[in-house]
């Protein structure tokens, strides 16, 4: 990781000017094989895909990134995971997040691989709202193979982590996973990745899960790396903090030496920490 001074470290996200601030969230840019890590999950993605009785691209909606990619770890009535990729809003796609299922049909769970429009093509408005119409198909398949209603763990790193946050505020979601996750959108706005999004006030005060402590929202744990950028760190921190004060049962750990990018590694792996968290998740 690309080191940072303690003064910069501390400093307000409100007193960083754009290019300052931009640097705070470049995560690509502070880890320096973070190319070489998407590299290999998409080769160990494309052999997972290819094994047979996966059920690929169920639509969800209307665009060609309206789909879900099923893995059934063919235990009976067996919890589901539904997991979100990242990439800002704007990179990235669920064909190169499969192996994210690994750990998870180990452990018995059926995994859910949940792909959308990204920025700037779909605001983040639209984003948020489908994988809420993901989530919803999700449940009605359920129902039409006679599961009813299983427990379901909705998980996702980075952009991934604040959509999973957000979908902890409707009806599908039992339980929730967020790793590395943006939390509040406002630093994101005045950063370089804006030009893509073009992030209205609304969106920032509706879409920053910092901002919508609800009473109904599920149980969330809030994951984060000892060696990831400080404002990605603040962001896990803050947001479980205010989760917390609301009364909401939340848990906060951080997983020392990990970076935003290796992090991953702990949920890939049916002995990592994350991936025995969500397991917890899915049997509570």
């Amino acid at each position: 990781m690309r080191p940072e001074t303690a003064a910069a470290s501390e400093a307000d996200w409100r007193d960083r000017d754009r290019a300052a601030l931009s640097r705070a969230y470049d995560n690509s840019g502070a880890v320096a094989d973070s190319a070489a890590r998407l590299a290999a999950w998409r080769a160990r993605s494309e052999a997972l895909r290819a094994r047979p009785g996966h059920v690929l691209d169920i639509p969800y909606g209307p665009g060609p990134r309206n789909r879900i990619d099923l893995f059934a770890c063919g235990r009976p009535h067996a919890p589901l995971l539904a997991f979100i990729h990242g990439g800002y809003w704007q990179r990235n796609a669920k064909e190169g997040f499969a192996c994210m299922a690994e750990g998870h049909l180990a452990h018995g769970l059926d995994v859910a691989l949940i792909g959308y429009t990204l920025a700037p093509e779909a605001t983040l408005t639209e984003i948020a709202d489908a994988i809420g119409a993901a989530l919803r198909i999700l449940r009605v398949r359920d129902v039409a193979a006679g599961l009813g209603r299983r427990r379901l763990v909705v998980a996702g790193w980075s952009a991934g982590g604040h959509l999973a946050a957000l979908a902890l505020d409707g009806p599908e979601a039992d339980a929730g996973l967020a790793i590395s996750g943006i939390f509040d959108l406002a630093p994101i706005a005045r950063t370089n990745l804006n030009d893509a999004l073009r992030l209205t006030p609304e969106e920032i005060e509706t879409l920053s899960p910092i901002r919508r402590t609800t009473p109904r929202a599920a149980p969330l744990v809030v994951a984060c790396g000892g060696n990831e950028l400080p404002e990605l760190r603040r962001q896990s921190r803050d947001y479980a903090a205010a989760r917390i004060a609301a009364g909401l049962e939340t848990h906060a750990i951080e997983l020392d030496g990990a970076d935003h990018f290796s992090i991953l590694e702990a949920l890939i792996h049916p002995d990592g920490r994350l991936a025995r968290i969500a397991a917890d998740l899915a049997q509570a």
